[in-house]
């Protein structure tokens, strides 16, 4: 078990920060009953010690941010961890470096998870017996702050590890690269214009149904986002893609709708109706992705066969040097706005896709 400091007040944690240029975080929060995560616990290794800070106590959370933003964050899978804190705090590290991006970039399984690396990198075992746990409940105990404390024990020393195989390898700016893409504010952004991409059985409708779709998924994302609810607490997917099919005129047809909850009709029957009708003429031609041609087909193959062998090279995974859905996005989508045509991927399957393309 790990030694560790439970603190409720950040003004005992920022003197630790002020001589360092990097911490390991991780963070715990609640998301079941929110649109947004609710933070609820903030975990720091430092040269001094682990620290659980607690931000539903602290009333200073502004300066300890001010103070962990400039650092460099040692994370691992980070993804959830920075959108959380981006959006309680609205802070953005300055650097991160992440610990399962870099482990992939040294032939470690894709993904992989914070204790199967500890016990690849330390030969240290990592009890997972807390995942379940209600973190928002005070107080917290102690198997929880040691589970807690335990998911930043390594972070500092597996950096380290990690780091010094990589500049080995030549590597080191790969990780860096892939990183710092953690740290673009589009991943984290939310717009109800795009809600409908969220909207399960939407993909293949188009006219007049993909409009009134687009609306009632964008008024769902603004009524979920307004009320801080889950999407699917103010609609499910089922009972939208019900009324997209009826496409209702009356109050007595969207009533008829089984599956609309009568408190949904009741509250928002008349404004469902209203996107309904705005959005019933449209017939604005919009298409599904069309099918791959039989050349983008053979092409998605080829390009699949060159990234397996160059990664066999490299020792690592396919799908971390370029996945399939990221060759379909450029060869079959025609994106070219893709990791695989700058950085140190263009090298290895950069070059080669748009020769071919």
């Amino acid at each position: 078990m790990p030694e560790y400091q439970f603190v409720d007040r950040a003004s005992e944690v920022i003197p630790a920060l002020s001589a360092i240029d990097q911490i390991g975080l991780d963070t715990e929060f609640m998301r079941e009953k929110t649109y947004f995560a609710e933070l609820s616990l903030v975990q720091l290794s430092t040269p001094a010690g682990i620290y659980c800070l607690d931000p539903l106590a602290a009333d200073d959370m502004a300066e300890f941010w001010a103070a962990a933003q400039p650092l460099n964050w040692v994370i691992h899978s980070g993804r959830q961890d920075i959108e959380v804190v981006t959006q309680t705090a609205e802070v953005m590290p300055a650097t991160v470096f992440d610990t399962q991006v870099a482990a992939g970039l040294l032939g470690y399984a894709p993904q992989i998870g914070y204790a199967n690396l500890v016990s690849q990198l330390f030969g240290t075992s990592i009890a997972k017996s807390q995942t379940r746990a209600d973190w928002s409940k005070r107080p917290l105990s102690k198997a929880q702050l040691a589970y807690a404390a335990e998911d930043v024990e390594y972070l500092l020393p597996a950096a380290e590890t990690l780091s010094a195989e990589l500049e080995r390898k030549g590597r080191l700016a790969w990780a860096e690269e892939d990183s710092q893409q953690l740290l673009n504010p589009a991943l984290y952004e939310t717009d109800p214009e795009l809600a409908i991409h969220r909207l399960k059985g939407a993909r293949n409708l188009r006219g007049r149904t993909r409009a009134v779709a687009a609306g009632l998924a964008a008024w769902r994302e603004s009524q979920a986002l307004r009320a801080n609810r889950p999407r699917q607490w103010i609609a499910r997917d089922s009972a939208l893609m019900d009324i997209i099919k009826a496409l209702p005129t009356s109050m007595d047809e969207l009533t008829g709708i089984e599956s609309l909850p009568p408190g949904l009709v009741r509250r928002a029957g008349k404004h469902l109706l209203s996107i309904v009708a705005d959005n019933r003429a449209d017939e604005s031609g919009y298409q599904p992705p069309p099918k791959p041609t039989e050349a983008q087909k053979r092409l998605l193959k080829d390009m699949q066969k060159h990234v397996a062998t160059r990664a066999d090279e490299l020792g690592i995974a396919a799908e971390t040097l370029a996945s399939k859905k990221e060759l379909s996005a450029v060869i079959i989508g025609g994106s070219r706005d893709t990791r695989l045509l700058d950085g140190w991927r263009r090298e290895f399957v950069g070059e080669k896709l748009l020769a071919v393309l």
